[in-house]
């Protein structure tokens, strides 16, 4: 009896050491396939936001109504314009994602070409946002000095909204196949360029403005040829089988998902222009302006963080469903959330003891920095939480859930998060950090609904629905097998 006892612990032992080693290696598995994706997103979008902030930087030393002005564009104008086009492109992330994931390869070419269409048709329709950007402004309430500012610096970004249109494209087509890593080159370079560019133009020439709008421009539109050169040229070989006229056909499909697509992300990215707008209107505004435009930009650092784990969240996600696997996929999100969480808590940390010590990057005026310092705490608890959700926004994408996610944004922000920080704002006068609050408010309800959503998700129907898209539209190889030219 007691030798069978020993034999049994025996075997109990190894089984458990098999099974920490099986899940060593699943751990160091999907670490490899997170990072692939991952790493070179936050490298990307660390240095395509480098890019604005680099602007921002160099315009602030011009003065404090060029920089309100700007700070006014980039996050209200600009973030419009941005919203609705990155989050139509997302629509993008979905299609090819789960595609390559059922190793539907030709197809994918096939979705970034319908997609260029749908989101040129868009910015058209955006470009009368940009020309009347001065009396929208006023309009909103927005000081006249700062409105006329913002709206010359509205013009000159119009080519950048043309840029959005490849540069997300491109990004989303790329990230589904885990080809990614050309992008961080691009950005780099172009960085790089714009840094340079931004120096000689409004410092060593003084050329202002419009030395620091060129050199915007050349920076988002740089990264742009080198993407389409990549694709088009024999770096997607499999994905990419040249222009086709099925790009044209059964377009209605894509413009559903890309509109449901597009107002999940709106909705997010709207949110803090209106934190924006409200304290546009509060005592003191263009101090205000500054000192909260610097911290969106110090906040927006890390938030390229959890956009390079949203995309691997949505990569992952997708990629698991079109192949089948719905506990790989619940094993992405449960690691990728994780990781991404343990990230945002050090960085928590760290910004909640820095203050306002980083405002003197951005400008000279000490009444500035000093508001930068009150909000600090409200900054750092901004970082903790979107460590989380842009992550599950990111498993929404590759998942479909966009309108899902698109109803809980509106309620979670708009009826929550915004009459919060209206009341607190201005009833209670607290100024900016009662808006922010407020603000902050919502965000919380927003992640913890997501969660739910999320560990409530039945992730075998999950893999049945993605099927059921793919055998829906993803057609277009069986028809070429088969001699015809049919759409998907």
């Amino acid at each position: 009896m007691e030798g069978d006892n020993n034999s049994n612990e025996r075997l109990l032992v190894k089984r458990e050491v098999e099974e920490e080693e099986k899940l060593r290696d699943k751990l160091w598995k999907e670490t490899k396939k997170m990072w692939v994706v991952a790493a070179p997103a936050i490298f990307t979008r660390f240095s395509t936001f480098g890019i604005n902030v680099i602007s921002q930087a160099f315009i602030g030393h011009i003065g404090a109504t060029e920089l309100a002005g700007y700070a006014l564009v980039d996050t209200v104008i600009l973030r419009f314009a941005n919203g609705i086009l990155l989050g139509m492109a997302s629509a993008l992330e979905t299609l090819c994602g789960q595609a390559y994931g059922a190793k539907q390869y030709s197809n994918l070419g096939i979705y970034l070409q319908r997609s260029w269409l749908v989101l040129l048709m868009c910015t058209f329709c955006l470009i009368p946002v940009f020309v009347f950007a001065a009396p929208i402004l006023k309009l909103l309430g927005q000081e006249d000095s700062i409105a006329n500012m913002a709206g010359i610096i509205a013009h000159w970004l119009i080519p950048v909204i043309f840029a959005f249109i490849l540069s997300f494209t491109c990004q989303m087509f790329l990230q589904a196949q885990s080809k990614n890593i050309i992008i961080s080159y691009l950005a780099l370079f172009s960085l790089t360029v714009h840094i340079f560019l931004s120096w000689l133009l409004t410092v060593k020439f003084k050329y202002g403005i419009s030395g620091a709008m060129i050199s915007t421009i050349l920076a988002y539109w740089l990264p742009n040829v080198g993407q389409i050169i990549f694709v088009t040229c024999g770096g997607c070989k499999d994905t990419w089988n040249g222009f086709s006229w099925l790009a044209f056909k059964d377009l209605l499909p894509i413009i559903k998902l890309s509109l449901s697509s597009g107002v999940m992300l709106c909705l997010e990215l709207w949110y803090n222009t209106v934190l924006i707008l409200l304290t546009g209107n509060l005592e003191n505004a263009e101090v205000a302006i500054d000192a909260l435009s610097i911290c969106i930009n110090i906040n927006g650092w890390e938030m390229m963080i959890s956009l390079g784990f949203l995309a691997a969240a949505s990569v992952r996600v997708s990629n698991e469903l079109g192949r089948g696997s719905s506990k790989a996929a619940k094993f992405s999100v449960i690691y990728i959330v994780a990781t991404s969480f343990t990230i945002g808590l050090v960085l928590f940390t760290f910004f909640f003891f820095l203050r306002g010590r980083l405002a003197y990057i951005f400008t000279d005026n000490e009444e500035v920095a000093d508001a930068v310092a009150e909000l600090s705490p409200l900054l750092a608890c901004s970082i903790l939480l979107n460590s989380v959700q842009p992550v599950l926004s990111g498993v929404a994408v590759g998942a479909g859930w966009q309108s899902i996610v698109a109803y809980v944004n509106i309620a979670c922000y708009y009826f929550v998060g915004i009459p919060i920080g209206v009341v607190l704002g201005y009833v209670y006068d607290m100024q900016v950090k009662g808006v922010w609050i407020g603000m902050l408010f919502g965000t919380f309800v927003q992640t913890i609904v997501l969660v739910i959503i999320t560990l409530r998700t039945d992730w075998d129907k999950q893999v049945l629905i993605a099927q059921n898209r793919i055998n829906k539209w993803f057609v277009v190889e069986r028809s070429q097998e088969n001699g015809q030219d049919q759409p998907a």
